[in-house]
């Protein structure tokens, strides 16, 4: 079976948990940028955690199913209808061939992700179906859907849960305010006492400027130490000499606006990472939308790695609910 795009929405991919072991030559993992929603739309039709999904931003797209299909719509709060009849998020729904699917105005947030039934069934590419569109590689031809495109749908490969609606208690928020848990480093140490407060005490907020490479925070700025900057080195105070990027790092050129490296983000480059968001909150900064005020919470690497525990410990008790296994 397929979907007919009808209209593509603004930026709909197709998204797995995303491409591991190739960022150490340039190629970012990619993969949904909200893993928690996608991977519990996948549970609620009956897939795998890593099946590949389609994922919305903002302005979902308009599709025509030319078979029957078990879906799902999770992630941001958005109008979710078939053949016009407003339907729920979080639960199962079943098309017939030929139903079309639609979307309304985004509430909150920025993506929510359409699970299939079988999964979208595009080819691997280095391991992962996920779109990288900068490399133009994985999903449907390396890029983000089109009008007129036939996305094809994998066949069932199990039974679908005893449970058809995922319990409020599960559900993510997407609310106005956010406190981000990070570990600082590697270059924290180059800011001032002074710098180092206004990130960790002051509000920042989530600008338009905000895409699966990274997000940019506005707020009231830092101060870096100065220093004879060493050769290869930018002349701005923010600038180092090439260093390895870690996914979730934040960098803050100039001083001013903070960006947190997100899915699609580089590998690479010449500005200091003054720290990273813990893996357990990567999801949370996904659902940010523009305007979010965010808080950054220092926690050390051994909490990190307590909430990384808590966290796969949350999905796993999401999926039971579902009478379902990850």
């Amino acid at each position: 079976m397929a979907f007919e795009i009808k209209n593509p929405g603004l930026a709909t991919t197709v998204q797995d948990q995303g491409r591991t072991g190739y960022y150490n030559v340039g190629i970012p993992q990619s993969g949904s940028m909200d893993q928690y929603s996608a991977e519990l739309g996948n549970a609620l039709v009956g897939n795998g955690p890593g099946d590949a999904v389609l994922e919305c931003t903002y302005l979902g797209p308009i599709l025509v199913t030319d078979a029957e299909a078990v879906i799902a719509i999770t992630g941001a709060p958005v109008e979710v209808k078939v053949n016009g009849e407003a339907k729920p998020q979080w639960t199962r729904l079943h098309l017939a061939a030929g139903d079309e699917l639609s979307f309304g105005v985004i509430q909150g947030g920025t993506r929510y992700y359409i699970a299939v039934q079988g999964g979208i069934d595009v080819p691997e590419v280095l391991g992962s179906r996920s779109t990288y569109t900068l490399g133009g590689i994985g999903g449907l031809n390396g890029r983000k859907l089109e009008a007129g495109d036939l996305v094809p749908v994998g066949s069932p490969r199990g039974d679908l849960p005893s449970v058809e609606t995922l319990p409020e208690p599960f559900r993510p928020s997407f609310a106005k305010e956010q406190s981000v848990r990070i570990v600082l480093g590697l270059y924290d140490h180059r800011l001032t006492e002074a710098g180092k407060d206004n990130l960790l005490n002051g509000e920042w907020k989530v600008t338009p400027v905000a895409d699966r490479m990274g997000l940019r925070y506005s707020g009231p700025g830092v101060e870096w130490k100065e220093r004879e900057q060493p050769f290869g080195a930018g002349s701005d105070p923010s600038n180092i000499v090439d260093a390895g990027y870690a996914v979730g790092s934040i960098q803050i050129p100039g001083g001013t606006q903070p960006i947190i490296l997100h899915r699609d983000a580089v590998s690479g480059g010449g500005y200091a990472m003054v720290a990273t968001v813990i893996s357990a909150d990567m999801d949370l900064v996904a659902r940010a939308a523009p305007g979010t005020v965010t808080t950054f919470v220092a926690v050390s690497q051994d909490e990190a790695i307590v909430a990384r525990k808590e966290r796969a410990e949350q999905k796993s008790k999401a999926w039971e609910s579902l009478g379902a296994k990850p």
